[in-house]
């Protein structure tokens, strides 16, 4: 695991400990309900005890874990329910924020948006090796995409929502896959979307937007999965 000598330089214990736990939950190595002990983190992770709390404290503000008292940290549980209300809040939130990128964004936006759709189009969703997992490099590049497509809002609260609702989006589609066999054509849905935001359209961009966040949340809806009882062991960080 990751030991303090190997710390990028210039980051603090706290932010470690919140960049290493936030990618385990978010990819699924921490499950939903597991138990997230200071000690074996402040071990796993060579770090003290203290920046362990700080980092579960910034992990909580993000809705990525829960406290109980007397019981100590758990990753956040999961629920139909849960991901209904979360697509239904993302939705929204992209919508204003696509459609203040339309109206305010200059060509630099723009270039970013094709650039970012070109690199997102040249790699394969799913892992070459495990078909059944999601390729990470696709997945960076996705974020990158949706990023994007809104880097032109100029409301930064707007965009701090954004990421947020994004980040819990990608824990469920982490947790998910593999997803039900689909005819899904994900490359001409972005595609349409882009034509869409280059022609400043702002509603044919929001409709194909929606459309493209609902698609993707009735797949994971259909995962067993989110049917499952919440986890209870212990976490680890091991991929």
């Amino acid at each position: 695991m990751t030991a303090m000598s190997e710390r990028p330089r210039g980051m603090s214990q706290t932010r470690l400990v919140f960049e290493r736990l936030r990618s385990a939950i978010v990819e699924g190595r921490l499950l939903p309900g597991s138990k997230l002990n200071i000690v074996s983190l402040a071990d796993e992770l060579a770090v003290s005890a203290g920046a362990v709390r700080e980092g579960l404290a910034m992990l909580e503000a993000e809705a990525l874990v829960v406290s109980e008292p007397a019981r100590g940290y758990r990753v956040s549980p999961v629920s139909a329910l849960d991901l209904r209300d979360l697509v239904e809040a993302r939705i929204q939130i992209e919508k204003l924020c696509l459609a203040e990128a339309i109206r305010h964004g200059d060509l630099a936006w723009e270039g970013r948006i094709v650039s970012a759709l070109y690199r997102l189009n040249r790699v394969a969703e799913r892992d070459a090796e495990f078909p059944q997992q999601l390729n990470a490099e696709w997945a960076a590049n996705h974020g990158e995409f949706h990023r994007a497509l809104v880097s032109g809002c100029p409301n930064q609260w707007l965009l701090k929502m954004h990421q947020m609702l994004y980040q819990q989006s990608e824990r469920y589609r982490y947790l998910s896959a593999p997803l039900a066999a689909t005819e899904r054509d994900v490359k001409a849905e972005h595609q349409a979307i882009v034509d869409a935001v280059l022609k400043r359209d702002i509603q044919a961009a929001q409709a194909l937007l929606a459309q493209h966040l609902d698609h993707t949340a009735q797949l994971l809806l259909s995962s067993s999965r989110l049917n499952r009882a919440p986890e209870t062991q212990a976490g680890s960080l091991a991929a």
